[in-house]
């Protein structure tokens, strides 16, 4: 929270609403619930005597004493001409759409093809993570470690102070609370977001549980509930009169945390990740200090249900680097008769040990944040249903008949707006939608969606799935051979870069656990927390590796892919079972010859040998690669490098 001394007061604003009518703009009004809402005229004469009533207003809503205090701070420093506080209902989500629709910033999408959906298109300087202006503000800088960029938390709060004094002038603020996890669960974690974005509170109501349920817990709980404080502004203040930009935004910009506080402040971006800080800024750099002080587990995870045809169900986790195909696995359609995939989720999980031992998790999102580009009926058939509907689609093309389309989406118009605003057609030499386009949808839509999404106890998991993009040395696919060696298997997830502006065509690309951009603290101790898992219980998880990427001479994938995965998961499922289908190797066990599932895939012998060939000066290369990435690492737990010396030597063994 920014201080009142270090950022200034002003009056109250004259507006507290809980839904905010059109006939009302003229008022300054306080509502609540039914009640029927008190008017005020906008008298430029300070009222102290209605910052008193507003206070008031609040106590009815709100007797969570630090939420209070955060918000009313957050009121005084950041000066809104309207305060919006969020109900989560079906009625305020229209009514929010409306406002954005008014504003210019969305355009409804033809309800033929995507009933109760909408269009909005970002500034072009706003359109991803801001990794290079992302800060973990920990008290001590090696807490931060090597892969975070560090600020004192004081400095970092006295540069965004002069930010953040008015910086809502002529908007609306929104507070939005909300729990990460099913409310009320063991697992979940409060927050209370403040923004300035109508497009926030929209994406904040798909994307998690947000509103009346988590006043209600809030009140119920009191202080003992224990809250992070999620700041948000586009940094775009309106003088009076001033007409605000579509899409408002600021090129400085600033995602900054702290984890000795719990606190997120977000200055300078509408999009994504940078503000709806529910995702990547909480439920991963936040919770996975959380995790660590509580022990428990905040990864970068996708969370599917397996059953096979003997209708025996297991869960797995999995973590992959981006261009993975983490989505696509989270909601596969197994080619395997009689095998069936449901999406517990697809992208974060918060795991932690249950009273035997096991791992399970949930999925603290209600909502998928998915990019678009690529998805299509085959790629991914169960994301394209779940999109059919209450979608918001972000930086795609608008077709004519007032649809959307992608790169990669059937049905290639022969013109369209794209997502810059100009004529597209093909063969014109530019994306029609932006490589980072993103749709927003619930994950209740899903038609795959396991039934045990909303468990409170989460799900128990069976097997950790590492993965990364390699046209050669990993094999399909090998189990680790205990915990230690697993989490040294995650610690050193890598991807080959495929691209000349992203570094050196097949430069190995580091990514422990997927972890790199959301880890928010020193890795080496996020590594330590991992090994410090097999010293609590003797029942955890299998641990895997897969690689869908490998190639052939001529540069061609030698494995199918999507839903052909699914042979690889029958085998990772018969493994948890102690399946005597495996055979040892010196990376881990791999597939015994005729244990992997082939029926009615055409692969040669020569291409199976090829998926799972050890190169073994390859893997020493790697090794090598590995030890210098982490050669300034200061906190790296011993047992990695024992780890990579055990693996090397294996490989000059005879196994």
């Amino acid at each position: 929270m920014l201080s009142r001394v270090a950022a200034g007061f002003s009056p109250l604003p004259r507006v507290f609403t809980r839904i905010l009518p059109a006939a009302l703009a003229s008022l300054h009004t306080i509502t609540y619930g039914t009640n029927a809402p008190v008017k005020m005229d906008k008298s430029p004469t300070p009222d102290v005597n209605f910052g008193i009533l507003v206070e008031q207003q609040l106590n009815q809503l709100c007797r969570h004493s630090k939420a209070k205090n955060y918000i009313l701070n957050c009121v005084e420093t950041f000066k809104p001409d309207d305060v919006h506080f969020c109900s989560g209902t079906e009625e305020e989500y229209q009514a929010l759409t409306q406002t954005l629709i008014d504003a210019g910033t969305a355009q409804r999408v033809n309800p033929e093809h995507y009933p109760n959906s909408i269009y909005t298109t970002s500034d072009a300087s706003d359109v991803a993570r801001v990794e290079n202006r992302t800060f973990i503000c920990s008290e001590n800088e090696e807490d931060a470690g090597p892969t975070n960029i560090w600020k004192h938390p004081t400095e970092m709060k006295k540069e965004l102070a002069p930010l953040f004094d008015g910086c809502m002038r002529g908007r609306t603020m929104y507070v939005m609370p909300f729990s990460m996890g099913p409310v009320g669960s063991k697992f979940s974690k409060v927050g209370v977001e403040i923004s300035d974005s109508a497009y926030v509170a929209l994406n904040m109501k798909i994307m998690t549980r947000m509103g009346d349920a988590v006043w209600k817990l809030l009140n119920q709980r009191g202080d003992s509930e224990e809250i992070v404080k999620a700041t948000h502004t586009v940094g775009a203040p309106l003088k009076p009169g001033e007409k605000g930009a579509k899409w408002p935004c600021n090129k400085n910009k600033y995602i900054t945390h702290f984890p000795q506080t719990r606190e997120i402040i977000s200055y300078g971006s509408g999009y994504g990740g940078n503000a709806l800080l529910g995702k990547k800024c909480f439920a991963l750099r936040i919770a996975s200090v959380q995790a660590r002080d509580e022990g428990w587990l905040a990864e970068h995870m996708l969370i599917l249900g397996i059953t096979n045809p003997a209708g025996k169900k297991k869960y797995m986790a999995a973590a992959f680097p981006s261009a993975c195909g983490k989505t696509n696995m989270a909601m596969l359609n197994p080619t395997l008769p009689g095998w069936k995939v449901e999406t517990v989720g697809d992208d974060i999980a918060w795991l932690r040990l249950d009273g035997a031992g096991h791992l399970r998790a949930v999925n603290p999102e209600a909502g998928m944040f998915g990019v678009a580009p690529g998805t299509n009926r085959q790629t991914n058939l169960n994301a394209m249903q779940t999109i059919r509907k209450n979608t918001i689609f972000t930086n795609v093309a608008r077709t004519p008949d007032g649809g959307v389309w992608w790169e990669g989406l059937e049905g290639e118009p022969k013109e369209c707006t794209d997502w810059t605003g100009q004529l597209w057609t093909p063969g014109c030499g530019r994306k029609a939608a932006h490589p980072n386009a993103r749709f927003t949808t619930p994950m209740s839509q899903c038609p795959v969606v396991s039934p045990e999404f909303e468990n409170p106890d989460g799900v128990p998991i069976s097997a950790i799935v590492f993965g990364g993009r390699r046209e050669s040395t990993m094999p399909l696919v090998f189990q680790a051979l205990n915990w230690e060696h697993g989490t040294t298997v995650g610690a050193t997830v890598c991807s080959e870069t495929t691209a000349a502006n992203i570094g050196a065509v097949g430069e190995l690309r580091h990514d422990p656990f997927a972890m790199l951009p959301f880890c928010g603290y020193n890795m080496g101790d996020y590594f330590n927390h991992w090994l410090s898992f097999s010293k609590r219980s003797t029942n955890l998880p299998a641990i895997f590796h897969v690689n869908w990427f490998r190639k052939d001479a001529n540069g061609k994938f030698i494995w199918p892919g999507f839903g052909d995965n699914s042979r690889v998961l029958k085998w990772i499922f018969d493994r948890t079972d102690n399946a005597d289908t495996a055979t040892a190797s010196p990376i881990g066990h791999i597939p015994k010859k005729g244990s992997l599932d082939l029926t009615g895939l055409k692969i040669s012998e020569e291409q199976l040998n090829k998926l799972f060939e050890i190169d073994r000066a390859a893997w020493k290369h790697d090794i090598q690669a590995h030890r210098d990435y982490f050669k300034n690492w200061k906190r790296l737990p011993s047992e990695i490098l024992n780890q990579l010396k055990a693996l090397e030597d294996r490989l000059d063994s005879k196994l």
